[in-house]
């Protein structure tokens, strides 16, 4: 037998910690323990309690193992869990390919190749799994393209047009922080390996302040908790610029080297006093001014901005204003100072040559295909044209439980003419809606490369065990359904180690020198190869110029965005959605649809273990009791939640610390929810701002007694 051995790995999930992991194989080839690799500067020698049980996940029983067909006669819908293969007979792979094949060249052949709707997201954030292969093959087919904005794109395109790349503070940096901002970030909860080093800050004399409408684990461990109204973040940063330009609290030297329209932004926000911020945020003027000040005269003072600001209507200008704050008190100077929302820009990965764009041009269209926003499915399965969608390809991804609007979404998945294949590792809420399930491999069971978008390591992850079953890869996958459909370009018989190479070929100079074979001999990882590192100076992303935006300087104001019809300053306006609007006549309470504290968005929420962390709060509804006692409403009492999109039964639970006219509820599968509903049905497919975003937490509702 071969002797014990340990592999190093990579999480995938969508964490921007991207934690090293140690697999330990046995004798069998069976994995039997999970740790956090402790020579890691981030990892730190522990994972998360969501990963720490992943063997869990690995071995489940429930685990799907083999490609699988919907029986003939059987529904798509909602299936009872543990009763899902009822509805499915097993089939080999060559069936499966087979039958792919076929479907798919026929709707394309008669609707048009953009019929077929890829849709997947960051179950795998692996380089090679989030998008190489399966690229290629909906490139060379001809499908629409998906515009992948579930999660990010608001906050990221609110970056680019600040500072031009999202780069952001190292994580390693916040433990010189002495004035440390959560804003909108629940660090303990999503972002754990940040918390020791914000421990070891405070310990130096560091203050943690963390701003969310939520009283998070974060909020709770803080030296101060500033509840916000939703959707109100944009005032609140306008409001502290207010009070620093007018206490003279900013940084003239940073400003006039390396920013573009102070002025203008001056006068803007003027326009915004504590008094009239206070009116919107829910925060008393007085501690706006504390927090101004505090943050302005605090040296070195950082912000952690997480995602969650960005998913309101408003929330690409949210993040925008927020991340200016930095650069108006010159916090880029200083070890230690300045902002983080990602920094994955810092990794230039060579994406042309692995997703091959060109391919489209290969495909029946002889053109780049049509876009479709992943946050409207349910407008592109129910509503779309020229040509409407007839095929639905999933991986990644479970659309059914995280896709807004859920209603809509599972209206279209049901369509009996709708051709839908699922590429999982569980009978998910989506693959109830499927015609072919595919058993897709975990992390440990194939090779992939990943940066990260909390830290500046790159990370090969190899493959720790055999893959379960029939379980197969994204690569594997794509690469053999190409070949079925006769794309003969010899691109489609690339390996993960042909991929990986072809990921580095830029060699971008932070990236410089960086092979599958170098990684592997420093352990596993190397961290990008900054100039001023390579000179003994640490890392500042943003401390001179010029910068990547049209005018090579931090943009205050942005001629970019003024072209396109948008404010080029940052401004407030109220959500249509929100407690300032006439829709609150009718449902007055603003909903926080919140990501369970033990499930990665919908993945883990099958698992027992998880589900016992989670238990607490499985199906409550939080509401402050002012607002039940106003409703008649007791602790414990079954609720509805509703508005014009649906309504939920939940168990009423009294909540404090939420703002009063907030209520909050916990995102979960729609099959484990009362009702097979989860709290999507009562979001909207409303678009941020910019960036084409989701606005999960701009969401009116009224409760009632059940």
């Amino acid at each position: 037998m071969p002797p014990v051995k340990t592999v190093h790995t990579v999480c995938s999930h969508d964490c921007p910690d991207s934690c090293a992991v140690l697999v330990t194989i046995d004798e069998t080839g069976r994995a039997t323990r999970v740790q956090g690799d402790p020579s890691h500067p981030v990892t730190q020698g522990f994972l998360c309690g969501k990963v720490a049980k992943y063997l869990d996940r690995v071995y489940s029983p429930d685990r799907l193992l083999y490609p699988m067909r919907r029986r003939v006669g059987v529904a798509k819908g909602p299936l009872p869990q543990g009763k899902e293969t009822e509805a499915f007979e097993r089939i080999s792979w060559n069936e499966a390919l087979d039958t792919m094949a076929t479907r798919l060249q026929k709707i394309s052949d008669e609707h048009g190749p953009e019929s077929i709707l890829p849709y997947s997201y960051a179950g795998t954030i692996g380089t090679l799994g989030y998008g190489s292969m399966d690229r290629r093959f909906f490139h060379r087919l001809g499908a629409s393209q998906l515009d992948r904005t579930i999660c990010s794109t608001a906050g990221g395109d609110a970056l680019l047009a600040v500072y031009g790349r999202k780069l952001g503070t190292d994580t390693e940096h916040f433990r010189h922080s002495r004035y440390i901002i959560a804003w909108g970030a629940n660090v303990h909860g999503n972002n754990v390996h940040l918390w020791p080093i914000i421990e070891e800050a405070r310990r130096l004399g560091a203050k943690l302040i963390v701003i969310d409408p939520y009283k998070t684990r974060t909020a709770k461990a803080a030296d101060w908790h500033i509840a916000i109204n939703p959707g109100t973040d944009v005032a609140l940063a306008l409001g502290m610029m207010h009070v620093i330009l007018r206490d003279g609290l900013e940084d003239a030297d940073y400003i006039t080297g390396n920013t573009h329209g102070f002025a203008e932004l001056k006068q803007r926000a003027a326009e915004y006093t504590p008094t009239r911020v206070s009116a919107w945020t829910g925060i008393p003027a007085a501690d706006i001014e504390r927090l101004a000040r505090e943050y302005a005269t605090t040296t070195p003072a950082v912000i952690r901005m997480n995602y969650g600001i960005q998913r309101g209507e408003n929330g690409g200008t949210a993040a925008r204003t927020v991340a200016m704050l930095p650069a108006l008190i010159g916090a880029w100077k200083h070890l230690g100072g300045g902002l983080q929302l990602s920094t994955s820009g810092a990794f230039a990965w060579d994406k042309a040559a692995i997703e091959r764009p060109e391919l489209m041009l290969a495909s029946p269209l002889k053109r780049h295909a049509r876009i479709v926003n992943m946050s409207e499915l349910g407008h592109a399965l129910t509503e779309l044209n020229g040509p409407p969608v007839k095929a639905l390809f999933v991986y990644n991804s479970n659309p059914a439980a995280i896709a807004p609007d859920q209603a809509q979404v599972l209206r279209g998945m049901a369509r009996e003419d709708l051709f839908t294949v699922v590429h999982e590792q569980f009978f998910t809420d989506t693959a109830d809606y499927a015609d072919i399930v595919l058993p897709a491999t975990t992390f440990l069971e194939h090779k992939d490369i990943q940066g990260a978008y909390g830290h500046y390591y790159v990370q090969i992850s190899n493959q720790a065990i055999e893959p379960l079953g029939e379980s197969r890869s994204n690569v594997w996958l794509f690469s053999q359904l190409a070949q079925r459909m006769g794309f003969a370009e010899s691109c489609f018989l690339d390996t993960p180690e042909n991929l990986i190479a072809q990921a580095l070929g830029k060699q971008d100079k932070w990236m410089a020198g960086v092979t599958e074979e170098t990684l592997n001999a420093a352990g596993g990882r190397q961290r990008l190869q900054f100039d001023s590192e390579k000179n003994g100076q640490p890392f500042l992303p943003f401390v001179e110029g010029p910068f990547a935006t049209p005018s090579g300087k931090v943009e205050f104001y942005s001629e970019t965005l003024g072209a396109k019809g948008l404010d080029p300053l940052p401004g407030f306006v109220p959500p249509a959605e929100s407690r300032h609007t006439e829709k609150a006549k009718f449902y007055p309470l603003e909903f926080l649809p919140r990501k369970a504290d033990n499930y990665m968005n919908s993945t883990f929420a099958n698992l027992p273990g998880h589900q016992r962390m989670e238990a607490a709060f499985t199906n409550h509804l939080e509401i402050h009791a002012d607002d039940a006692m106003a409703r008649s409403i007791a602790e414990g009492d079954t609720i509805e939640i509703f508005n014009d999109r649906g309504s939920l039964r939940m168990t009423a639970h009294f909540n404090g610390s939420l703002p009063r006219g907030v209520v909050a509820g916990r995102l979960n599968w729609n099959k484990l929810s009362p009702g097979g509903n989860n709290v999507n049905l009562l979001t909207s497919q409303r678009l941020t701002d910019f960036g084409g975003g989701p606005t999960f937490y701009s969401t009116l509702v009224e409760v009632r007694k059940a």
